[in-house]
């Protein structure tokens, strides 16, 4: 029987519950790498992605705190970094135990992963992504001074932030290596927080100041290992139409055209389920065969079997994985 190959892209709330400690985060991990080895146990390989906006906003806070003309603050691009070993760390540990626990042996490594995206992208023009900590609108402008080009914009209330684009990814670097390990019977953790923006020069990559949605890169990386399922795990069990409302209305089965008109009538928040229903269509695009699950990780081992979650698939009514 040939096995399956899914990427599973786990939301926010499946590193960070709680406080920000190292402590606290590795904890909220092992619960999460429980339901990552159900995929295992059912015979599917997976390649794991992951955010990173509470860890690289910590990060920055940290580079902030200690920047000085002998220790000087470290670029966006290689904060990045930092967040993805991190975190790929405290996963291949959680990961391992489990495994462990379960009598089963399976390798699991961490890929850095750089992500090309075109400095042609109408991102550059508008930067949408705050960043990093609050500053008050003095402090904002003195900094947007001092460091020519950068955006900086009023956020809620709460104060000014830095703004960032967020290019769609256009290539991964890394994925035949990451294609050769999945393959290989490896766990491989990747694109983490959407992976490392780069720029392609004719000497080579180069980090650029943005920020990739991560469910765009989860997308993105699935065609490009040939996956035969994108899973991306949120705070929900299901997409809803009419969300929050009397008329709420879960989605089971779902073509990728009924999406698309769902999109088009604004059912869908632009910072929060959106993204993920466009990635989900995206990927459903690229083969007949190829589906998105979307649901909670709570409910990751019954989506594995239909019976939960909102499936998008380029026509509706998919089997289960």
């Amino acid at each position: 029987m040939l096995r399956k190959k899914v990427v599973v892209a786990l939301g926010g709330n499946a590193i960070q519950s709680g406080a920000a400690t190292a402590a606290a985060q590795q904890q909220a991990l092992e619960k999460t790498a429980e339901q990552l080895v159900t995929f295992i146990e059912n015979g599917i390989d997976i390649i794991i992605s992951h955010g990173n906006g509470p860890q690289v906003g910590n990060i920055l806070l940290q580079q902030k705190a200690a920047d000085s003309k002998k220790n000087p603050a470290m670029p966006l691009d290689t904060c990045g970094a930092m967040s993805q070993g991190m975190i790929g760390y405290w996963m291949q540990n959680a990961i391992e135990r489990v495994l462990r626990e379960r009598g089963i042996k399976k390798d699991v490594v961490t890929v850095i992963t750089r992500v090309v995206v075109s400095e042609k992208d109408p991102a550059f023009e508008n930067p949408t992504k705050p960043i990093g900590p609050f500053y008050s609108e003095t402090e904002a402008k003195e900094f947007a001074a001092a460091q020519q080009g950068a955006t900086f914009k009023e956020d809620a209330g709460r104060g000014w932030r830095r703004m960032v684009p967020s290019p769609q990814p256009v290539y991964i670097v890394e994925h035949p290596v990451i294609r050769s390990l999945v393959d290989a019977g490896k766990i491989v953790i990747s694109v983490g927080g959407g992976g490392i923006p780069v720029v392609e020069r004719e000497t080579g990559y180069e980090g650029i100041e943005a920020v990739i949605d991560k469910d765009f890169a989860s997308q993105k990386l699935a065609e490009l290992v040939d996956a035969d399922a994108l899973v991306i795990l949120t705070a929900v069990d299901h997409v809803y139409i009419d969300f929050n409302q009397p008329t709420q209305k879960k989605l089971a089965d779902v073509s990728v055209a009924e999406m698309q008109t769902y999109i088009e009538s604004g059912q869908f928040a632009a910072g929060s389920m959106l993204p993920k229903v466009q990635a989900a269509i995206q990927f459903a695009q690229t083969n007949p065969d190829r589906k998105t699950i979307i649901t909670s990780l709570d409910q990751a081992s019954n989506a594995l079997h239909g019976t939960a979650g909102t499936t998008i698939s380029l026509y509706s009514a998919p089997t289960p994985v």
